[in-house]
């Protein structure tokens, strides 16, 4: 029977939901803009991970290496991107 109780769902679940909790926090806590968008930040990292790995099942096909590959690429595009406007636009830099 305890292999059909799905321990890593439920995890993931409760992990999840104390992930969540702390970024509630950040508001209830009136806590300074910077100390907040870091909270916020490596919250929203580790949760984007969680909810790959345990929820998409990412890491459990033969082809794991190229699903890693593409959320690299995916990642490097997107921080590009995000960087590349803001050097641009804010910073100054043309």
């Amino acid at each position: 029977m305890k292999e059909l109780f799905p321990a890593k769902q439920v995890m993931g679940f409760v992990f999840s939901l104390v992930l969540t909790i702390v970024a509630l926090l950040v508001y209830y806590l009136d806590m300074s803009f910077t100390a907040g968008m870091t909270v916020l930040l490596i919250t929203a990292f580790i949760q984007a991970g969680l909810q790959l790995v345990v929820f998409m099942h990412a890491g459990e096909t033969e082809d794991r290496g190229a699903i890693y590959t593409n959320i690299y690429y995916g990642l490097f595009v997107a921080l590009v991107t995000i960087f590349g406007t803001l050097l641009c636009m804010i910073w100054g830099y043309i």
